[in-house]
């Protein structure tokens, strides 16, 4: 039997404010750790406001963080935007989640920085290839990975709350007034 570690007193990193993000970040608070958030300018300010610590800059947040979860959305602008040396800065024993997308994440990086120690483990149940059917997938073989599919979402109230929230959206974009624009200039452009 493996001998686990608290989290009272260590560091949770938040990369991404926004609802989970959100929610994440009060589970850390619930079990006594200290809050790290890195995020765009107006979720850093609200989770300051949240009184979590804010990072001072994404580096920063690599490199204090002891468990550093990703709650970021896979957009161009995020692909990628984990990179082999930001998963370098992480702590030998540190743990990397992303239960967001695995596109964060530069292709191959997160294997070669478990490979070189840094960080020490992660936790996924997001893969380039989904559902992940190849038993040769080379984070499965490694003994500091846990992998589970990406099904956690998968809730009645869940469903519930992502089909209002695309029907809020639809009535929104039918009356005139879309809500949760990506690309606004193409909107604007229509």
């Amino acid at each position: 039997m493996g001998v686990g570690t608290t989290l009272r007193g260590k560091t949770l990193g938040i990369f991404g404010y926004g609802r989970i993000g959100v929610v994440v970040a009060g589970y850390g608070r619930a079990f006594g750790m200290k809050v790290l958030v890195w995020a765009r300018e107006a979720s850093r300010q609200r989770a300051a406001a949240d009184r979590h610590d804010v990072a001072a800059d994404k580096g920063a947040l690599f490199e204090e963080a002891d468990v550093l979860s990703l709650h970021l959305r896979l957009v161009p602008a995020t692909t990628g935007i984990v990179t082999g040396a930001d998963l370098a800065r992480m702590k030998s024993e540190a743990t990397l989640v992303n239960t967001s997308r695995a596109g964060l994440i530069q292709p191959g990086a997160l294997v070669a920085a478990l490979e070189a120690g840094r960080p020490g483990a992660a936790a996924i149940d997001v893969f380039d290839k989904e559902p992940l059917r190849d038993s040769d997938d080379p984070l499965l073989a490694l003994p500091n990975v846990v992998c589970t599919p990406h099904i956690g979402f998968v809730t009645r109230e869940e469903l519930d709350l992502q089909f209002a929230d695309i029907f809020d959206q639809v009535v929104a974009y039918a009356s005139g007034a879309p809500i949760n624009v990506v690309n606004p200039d193409v909107q604007r452009s229509l």
